[in-house]
């Protein structure tokens, strides 16, 4: 596995292996096929020589895919002769993922890209997965009846002034998202917060539900 090998290879001479865990539900393989109608097989496949040609190690699925497009050839990486210990290893491997998305970064990304109709056609997200990045990244405090629609944000001072406030990211579940927006809301109205910024406000009307709570 020195030097690895990068090439394009008829996809008949390609066989799946045995172990592979990895399953893919009718919906996501449809994301499969628009994802290479849309960019084509832009990620080789990850295979080992064997006698009878190359064993798919990695990619299995998009090799099925790309056979029922009609594909003659795909790009596959070809890590040579290794053992099977070895071969199972790095296929855990190339499905595995190591990290996790920062959410807020993610639903600006995704912002970016279209709307959630086309981004479902070939992202690996379901619907409610979209709708939960899209929902958890912060509370809709614009959605917050504050009364106030010519509210302006305030200007810094010149000089420096003393700190009075920090400003703290959380996430809540989605479940749970809307019950804990009508709560500050109503704490609002009921304590009169409205003279500072939206975020101060509903800062002080989680404070009160928080102390309320001791």
């Amino acid at each position: 596995m020195s030097s690895l090998k990068y090439i394009d290879v008829p996809i008949h001479t390609l066989t799946p292996n045995p172990w592979n865990t990895n399953v893919v539900t009718p919906e996501n393989e449809q994301k499969i096929e628009h994802s290479l109608k849309r960019f084509g097989m832009y990620r080789p496949l990850i295979v080992r020589e064997t006698k009878t040609g190359y064993e798919i190690i990695g990619g299995q699925h998009r090799w099925q895919v790309a056979k029922k497009l009609g594909y003659t050839t795909v790009p596959v990486i070809n890590l040579g002769v290794i053992d099977d210990n070895r071969a199972k290893e790095i296929g855990l491997v190339d499905n595995g993922r190591y990290g996790e998305d920062d959410t807020l970064a993610l639903a600006e990304l995704l912002k970016d890209l279209g709307d959630t109709d086309e981004l479902l056609e070939f992202l690996p997200y379901s619907g409610d997965e979209l709708e939960s990045i899209f929902a958890s990244t912060s509370i809709a405090l614009d959605d917050l009846d504050l009364n106030d629609d010519d509210e302006k944000i305030p200007e810094l001072p010149m000089s420096k002034a003393a700190q009075t406030h920090q400003i703290m990211r959380f996430k809540v579940p989605v479940g749970d998202a809307a019950f804990v927006q009508r709560r500050i809301e109503m704490t609002m109205k009921q304590h009169g917060f409205s003279d500072d910024d939206s975020m101060m406000n509903a800062g002080h009307a989680l404070v009160v539900l928080l102390k309320g709570d001791q």
